[in-house]
Parts: structure tokens; sequence; C-alpha cells
């Protein structure tokens, strides 16, 4: 476990980031008193849907969904 103080994790929290993806515990004291513990947080990494992808239910439309409105129709919506 690295100790680190406030103001060298600001200057170098990248680095700091990058070593505790490897798995290493990183504690930043304010003066001699620590105040926090920095490590790696165990989770799956997030699987985001392709474009045009169905992610909860597939959708289903009836045969005439794509048929032209009808003229009262067309008026209902102001065309």
């Amino acid at each position: 476990m690295k100790t680190i103080n406030t103001h060298e994790a600001k200057t170098h929290l990248s680095r700091y980031l990058a070593d505790v993806e490897k798995g290493e515990v990183i504690v930043i004291t304010r003066g001699s008193k620590p105040v926090a513990k920095l490590t790696a947080i165990d989770s799956a990494p997030v699987v985001r849907p392709k474009v045009g992808e169905f992610v909860d239910r597939r959708v289903t439309w009836t045969d005439d969904a794509f048929a032209p409105m009808t003229d009262e129709e067309l008026k209902e919506w102001g065309l």
C-alpha cells in the first residue's frame, strides 16, 4: 500500500489511477493524517447495445402499419 499527500495526488492523479487499475491501493493523507483510500472498483464492464439493436423486447407491428393514411387521418394530423 502506497501513501501520498494531497498535493502529490492532485499533481499525478492519472499516474496513480493507472497504479490502482493494476491492483495497487493508495492512501491519501492531509499532513500526516490519512483521509482517503484510492482503490479499484470491481465491476463488470458496461455493455452498450449496438445502434439499432433491440435491448428489452422485440418490436412488432401489424401488416397495415405502413399503409397510406386515409384523408380523414391526414386531416386529424393537420396534413
